[in-house]
C-alpha cells in the first residue's frame, strides 16, 4: 500500500486573505485559517481553535479567490504536507513542515451574518468529484 499525504479540514479564515506578486508574474493569495477541536470533558463539550498559518494558493486561482477568502468564511481545504529547506546566512541548513494547499472550496457563509457584503457570484472552483458517477 502506498503512503498517503492528504488532509482535508473544514476550517474559516482568520483574516482577510492577501493577494501580491513575484517578480515573475506569479499570483499568491496568502491566508490564515482555524478550525474548532472539539473533546468531551465530563458532560459538557471543550472547544480548542487548531490555527492553519500561513497558507497559499498560486496562479489564477489566487488572482480569483482572493476577493472571497475574508474573515469568517467557512471553506473546505484539501492540502498536503511539504518541507521547505534552505541554508541560512550563517551556512546552516533549515527546514520548515508546511502545509500546502492543493483545492479550496468556499462553503456556507460567514460567522456572522451582518458582516456579509453584497452578494457577488462565486467563481467557479473545483469540487469534489461525485463518486456515483464513476464505474468500478
Amino acid at each position: 500500500m502506498e503512503d498517503v499525504n492528504y488532509s482535508i479540514a473544514i476550517c474559516r479564515i482568520v483574516r482577510d486573505a492577501e493577494l501580491s506578486y513575484t517578480n515573475s508574474g506569479l499570483a499568491i493569495c496568502k491566508f490564515d485559517a482555524v478550525l474548532n477541536k472539539r473533546k468531551k470533558v465530563g458532560d459538557n463539550y471543550e472547544e480548542k481553535p487548531v490555527y492553519l498559518n500561513n497558507l497559499a494558493i498560486f496562479g489564477k486561482r489566487a488572482e480569483s479567490l482572493n476577493q472571497y477568502l475574508t474573515k469568517g468564511q467557512q471553506v473546505c481545504l484539501e492540502m498536503s504536507l511539504d518541507i521547505d529547506e534552505w541554508t541560512d546566512t550563517e551556512g546552516k541548513k533549515k527546514s520548515k513542515l508546511k502545509l500546502q494547499v492543493d483545492n479550496i472550496q468556499l462553503l456556507g457563509g460567514r460567522s456572522k451574518p451582518s458582516e456579509q457584503p453584497q452578494q457577488q457570484a462565486q467563481p467557479k472552483i473545483e469540487a469534489f468529484p461525485d463518486y456515483n458517477d464513476i464505474s468500478y
